[in-house]
């Protein structure tokens, strides 16, 4: 290909032409991935799905991934007009497998403009999708062809770091996740380097590459421990296997907040309070609205931190305060005496309003209900928060470890909250 030349000779890439595939699943989430040869070698996203299943979840997917295609052309071929046909819970976007190791001034020109404008259309069609950039790797002795632009290029570790800087800063500019394959892949070349990640190329996934990507994918969209997972793929050894699923455990989900967007998180202050008025300050972080219960009945719905509340009557009430934030959610609890009189514990009354659990505890999903009418396990603002402040969804309960999680559930700006034990 021909290079540009003054100011500067922007690095060429090499188009490795493979062909695009869309396939569809039968269950949600619904997963859009948007890439190149990379995702459609050895069919990553029906790997996932494989994955996935062999733990009980499952997803519908659709992809177009045309060999060597970067996201400027993905803002105006076919992908854009998948993304923005809406419905999308993932939002999958893996650049092209050097453009993000390239000198800073051509990426910032060549592929944050584009990675913006997909993850904008995103949001706009699917306002509660988690936007999720495809970390990959460094090619398996560097970018030779193009070292000589660029030195750090010239070895897989100088590759490899520039491709997981660029892809940080894209999710951390744009509000999004990152799926970080291509730390998986580092971590096994360092740890242990039998296991053949690369085909003979150097540069496309082997089974064993590709079947890393798809547990941390697993992980990234269900937050499931990857030893869960029991498919191998029949030409993967399983012992090689088991050892890249401990590799993604150690990488991805044990730090799986770290490579997550941003997550609402809820907490409360007593600012100031005289005879029957409280002013109330919510401490966290990353909330676009704020929902807060007085425990008198009252609620309201706002985007300040600082809130004052008048109550009719002394006595002990029980505050709630749900953060929301792109469909998540946070909740936190502060109990404070109004008035003259203590009163020992929170009045029945004033209680924030129950759920149904049945059966609790239980070691699988127990049937939730309001008012006595069953909860959708899918809604989207139904999370479980574990006692490490993990949060998941209600639907993933079966592959949840035992323990105690707080259920809340946001309907209506009406905060609905309730224990379940986990068997």
């Amino acid at each position: 290909m021909k290079k540009q030349t003054k100011p500067y000779r922007p690095i060429v890439i090499l188009v490795l032409l493979l062909a695009t595939a869309t396939a569809t699943g039968q269950n949600v989430p619904n997963v859009l991935f948007i890439g190149n040869s990379y995702t459609e070698v050895n069919n990553l996203p029906q790997m996932t799905a494989d994955v996935a299943r062999s733990t009980g979840q499952s997803f519908t997917w659709s992809s177009n991934t045309p060999g060597g295609c970067t996201f400027n052309r993905h803002c105006t071929n076919q992908s854009m007009t998948m993304i923005q046909r809406g419905g999308w819970d993932f939002v999958v976007l893996q650049e092209q497998s050097q453009y993000p190791s390239f000198p800073q001034w051509q990426v910032e020109a060549e592929v944050f403009p584009y990675a913006a404008q997909l993850v904008a259309a995103a949001y706009a069609a699917s306002p509660c999708c988690e936007p999720m950039f495809y970390m990959t790797w460094g090619r398996k002795y560097g970018d030779a062809d193009n070292s000589g632009e660029f030195p750090v290029l010239g070895t897989y570790e100088g590759m490899d770091s520039m491709l997981c800087l660029r892809y940080m800063q894209m999710a951390a500019d744009n509000d999004a996740s990152v799926c970080p394959v291509g730390r998986v892949w580092h971590y096994l070349r360092d740890n242990h380097p039998g296991i053949e990640l690369y085909q003979r190329d150097n540069s496309h996934p082997s089974v064993a590459g590709t079947y890393a990507a798809a547990c941390s994918f697993y992980v990234m969209f269900f937050g499931g421990d990857p030893a869960q997972i029991t498919h191998t793929p029949s030409s993967l050894d399983p012992g090689e296997a088991a050892t890249i699923r401990q590799a993604v455990r150690e990488v991805v989900y044990s730090n799986i907040g770290h490579w997550r967007r941003q997550q609402p998180h809820a907490n409360i202050t007593l600012h100031a309070s005289a005879g029957l008025d409280a002013t109330l300050l919510a401490s966290g972080t990353g909330a676009d609205s704020l929902v807060w219960d007085f425990g008198d009945g009252q609620t309201v719905t706002t985007a300040d931190s600082l809130v004052s509340h008048t109550y009719a009557d002394s006595g002990a009430y029980r505050i709630t305060l749900v953060a929301l934030r792109r469909c998540m959610t946070d909740t936190a609890h502060l109990d404070i005496h109004i008035g003259d009189t203590p009163t020992a514990g929170i009045p029945e009354a004033v209680r924030p309003p129950s759920v149904g659990i049945h059966p609790n505890p239980t070691a699988v999903r127990p049937v939730v209900t309001i008012g006595g009418y069953p909860v959708d396990t899918d809604e989207r603002r139904a999370t479980l928060t574990a006692a490490d402040g993990r949060r998941y969804s209600l639907r993933q309960f079966d592959n949840l470890p035992a323990g105690v999680y707080l259920l809340t559930i946001v309907r209506d700006n009406q905060i609905h909250t309730g224990k379940i034990i986990k068997q």
